[in-house]
């Protein structure tokens, strides 16, 4: 039997490592793995280390099924997540695919356990979200950053943002990460994505969930104790980090905000299940292996953190349900509070303007022989522009089918009504919005919502659902049901058809009905009057005039600008 020495079992797992480089290491430190090449360096980890398991879930618009790769200390392949679980998303921009490379990498290290393996927690990694747009590779789609050599396309399939598409739901790609996430159930998540904007000396820039929007215990907590440490840790590795730089030109004198990532956004959308979370945006213009490494070293040290600390997340996790309950107030648009800042010793380049060469006109340059460090103002403080009162119920009508898919695709508790029932109930009317002049994201996007209520009671028919507010998904009802709310249902156009009449009159035809009404009701009478008498062109418009008396009587249809969506206070 041939006797094993401890250099032939060194040299045993130094060949097993060896086979597990991933294609960005095996490159110059300028290239970045093929989709074909990901899928197989995570099958080939499946088959041989028993904490490493990779699961579909749901489908690329492409019809590629979208792949999450799990790590799990207690080395199972069943996937019963009594243990938290931190989720990162890779790829949603897949021009930017640090992370992605980042992420074969610390799955690699996790399983050989050369980095510290978290005990506590469990790391789920969607392997690449853009399946399509990482398949759609070429040069020069990104025009503004320093590497790779070759990477993926923004768009998915059908030219979808995605990291715009979580609550209007457009894709399969979105519909897959609701159900991931609501699978998972993760404490923390990372969103991996490279920068754009101004040029300065940090290569990590991160955007950290508004601490307004993730609430007082869990902002707090998030905002004061747990990301300063992290960034902390990335300093002691000499990677520079500071807030996503929030400009796009010049330097930051005047101070810059912090980014408002509303529901639209992924971490946007995992605030609203109070799951705090992150998005690393290394800096377009640093080479892409400092860039990979940043993006491995926040992830490696969050894990590590939230391994720590999990409990008290999960506890600060659970307080800020008890700040969503019925009848308390609930803020649904915010604006940036300017005279709340703190002081960031930002290390940028002088900006100064040179002739182009193009056009022979002034142009922005940065000159990186003259570095600075001065301190700017950040404001990190948003304020309450807007808010509501928590109801306890929504009623929602069954034929509002598409809300009603994606209230269950996230878990949302509701219940049908048994038999028609007469509900005193709270309406809304539009009374007020307006709409951005040119497509975004497929949408013709409304804003500035405003709304008029009005208690009433209505007949709502069997099998119409009641949705209580009382659950965990409450800031997701808030969010998408309420149409003032920035990202809310209304404003992405799923109620568009209540903006239009369906039932018109012939002028010669309504002519006498009109004339009728107003001998015979006072009221309507007297108030047609009163505006003639107060507005000379009213007074001069028969047209005008008739309008009038259609609108203000029983044959104007009152769904117009009616939500069909009801409180119940």
């Amino acid at each position: 039997m041939k006797k094993i020495t401890l250099l032939f079992l060194f040299q045993t797992i130094f060949s097993f490592a060896q086979d597990f480089k991933t294609p960005y290491e095996k490159g110059n430190g300028n290239q970045t793995t093929t989709y074909e090449e990901m899928v197989k360096f995570y099958d080939d980890l499946d088959k041989n280390f028993e904490s490493i398991s990779v699961v579909e879930k749901g489908k690329d618009d492409n019809g590629e099924p979208i792949r999450v790769v799990i790590f799990n200390v207690s080395k199972t392949k069943k996937f019963k997540f009594l243990n938290p679980v931190i989720l990162i998303n890779n790829g949603i921009h897949p021009g930017e695919s640090d992370g992605i490379d980042a992420t074969m990498m610390l799955m690699r290290e996790l399983a050989l356990g050369k980095i510290k393996v978290p005990q506590n927690t469990k790391v789920a990694a969607i392997e690449a979200y853009n399946i399509s747009g990482m398949q759609r590779r070429g040069k020069f789609s990104r025009a503004n950053q320093n590497g790779p050599e070759e990477h993926g396309f923004r768009g998915n399939a059908r030219n979808f943002d995605l990291n715009r598409d979580f609550i209007k739901n457009d894709t399969e790609n979105a519909k897959a990460f609701q159900e991931i996430f609501h699978w998972l159930e993760p404490i923390y998540f990372i969103d991996n994505h490279v920068s754009n904007g101004a040029d300065y000396q940090y290569t990590f820039t991160y955007i950290s969930t508004n601490k307004e929007r993730l609430g007082n215990s869990l902002g707090t907590y998030f905002h004061q104790e747990m990301q300063p440490k992290l960034i902390e840790n990335l300093e002691k590795e000499k990677i520079l980090s500071v807030p996503y730089v929030n400009i796009h030109g010049d330097t930051p004198d005047e101070g810059f905000p912090a980014f408002m990532d509303s529901p639209r956004y992924a971490t946007g959308y995992t605030t609203l299940f109070n799951t705090a979370g992150t998005v690393a945006e290394t800096h377009m213009l640093k080479p892409y292996k400092d860039r990979v490494k940043a993006t491995y070293e926040y992830m490696k040290h969050s894990i590590n953190f939230v391994d720590e600390n999990y409990m008290k997340i999960t506890e600060k996790m659970m307080e800020e349900f008890t700040n969503y309950l019925p009848k308390k107030k609930y803020t649904i648009k915010w604006k940036l509070d300017s005279t709340k800042y703190s002081f960031i010793d930002f290390k940028g380049y002088e900006a100064g303007k040179k002739p182009s060469d193009i056009s022979g006109k002034p142009r922005l340059f940065y000159d990186r022989n003259k570095p600075f460090t001065r301190k700017v103002k950040f404001f990190d403080t948003y304020k309450t522009d807007k808010e509501i009162v928590i109801p306890t119920y929504y009623v929602i009508p069954k034929s509002e089918t598409k809300i009603i898919e994606n209230l269950k695709r996230n878990q949302i508790k509701i219940k049908e009504i048994q038999s028609d029932s007469l509900i005193s109930v709270e309406s809304y009317k539009i009374t007020d919005f307006k709409t951005v002049k040119y497509p975004y994201e497929g949408h013709y996007l409304h804003y500035d919502t405003n709304v008029s209520k009005k208690s009433e009671t209505l007949r709502f028919k069997k099998g119409d659902y009641l949705v209580p507010t009382k659950q965990i998904g409450v800031k997701f009802l808030l969010e998408t049901l309420e149409p003032e709310a920035i990202d809310s249902y209304f404003n992405w156009n799923f109620f568009d058809g209540i903006l239009s009449q369906k039932e018109y009159f012939s002028d010669y035809v309504f002519e006498d009905t009109a004339a009728e009404l107003l001998k015979n009701n006072k009221a309507l009478k007297t108030a047609f009057e009163m505006k003639k008498a107060v507005e000379k062109d009213f007074a001069e418009n028969g047209a005008a005039q008739l309008e009038w008396v259609y609108k203000n009587s029983e044959y104007y249809e009152g769904t117009v600008n009616q939500y069909p969506i009801y409180r119940i206070l």
